[in-house]
């Protein structure tokens, strides 16, 4: 089946439970919005739909097979952005698209990318002269310079003013409108028009361990005899 699913996915993290049997199912063309305080676990779950952890338990498929089985193909057909913006400071703006579109398989287009982000007059600027939100539009650049059918976007409108995030959700529009499919972690509203959500806090087990007590019970008096 095309599209991007995961059943019965559960996440563990100094051996605290941190989200247990979560589902979801994206398919070509749409959205879906993770939201929940911070600590839910938005950001790990992101982590283990780009293949970067392993789930605790359950499974994750990529157009209808597991992405651990063949991750090179899963990793040319995805795009990740996480928190950190993977910038390489020495290097311009154009350099920095040219060198991430140099370890793609897709044909680059790095002019149009740059024209969208709005850096086209910054394209030769040294990359540790933007600011953080143009370095975010930059981290952001990747995706349009080197096309993939999946996007995993953690807090994409950090940084970014108002401008910037009407150009993020053109493009994420434009992006569905070709059958792309964008998972976006978020804790303010990005007005996806149709987006579906899940709360990953109502997945939590955070205040559980790996042996079934509450975080922060000790062993009963007379445990250790």
């Amino acid at each position: 089946m095309d599209g991007f699913t995961g059943t019965g996915l559960a996440c563990i993290r100094s051996e605290r439970i941190v989200f247990a049997g979560l589902d979801f199912s994206v398919t070509p063309g749409e959205a879906l919005v993770l939201s929940g305080p911070n600590g839910s676990g938005k950001s790990s779950l992101l982590r283990l739909m780009a293949g970067i952890a392993r789930p605790a338990a359950g499974r994750i498929d990529w157009q209808g097979a597991p992405i651990a089985d063949d991750p090179e193909s899963f990793y040319a057909d995805m795009h990740y952005v996480g928190h950190r913006d993977a910038v390489k400071q020495a290097l311009s703006v154009r350099e920095n698209l040219a060198f991430h579109c140099a370890l793609r398989v897709a044909a680059p287009d790095i002019e149009v990318a740059l024209e969208l982000t709005g850096l086209d007059a910054l394209a030769d600027l040294p990359a540790r002269m933007l600011s953080a939100g143009q370095t975010r539009r930059l981290a952001l650049a990747r995706m349009l310079a080197s096309p993939a059918p999946l996007w995993l976007l953690d807090e994409p409108t950090v940084a970014l003013d108002t401008r910037s995030v009407e150009r993020l959700r053109t493009a994420i529009a434009a992006h569905r409108e070709t059958g792309g499919i964008v998972v976006a972690s978020t804790n303010v509203p990005l007005g996806i028009e149709d987006a579906a959500s899940i709360d990953v806090s109502a997945f939590s087990r955070y205040d559980e361990t790996l042996w079934g007590d509450a975080v922060g019970e000790g062993p009963a008096a007379g445990d250790w005899a």
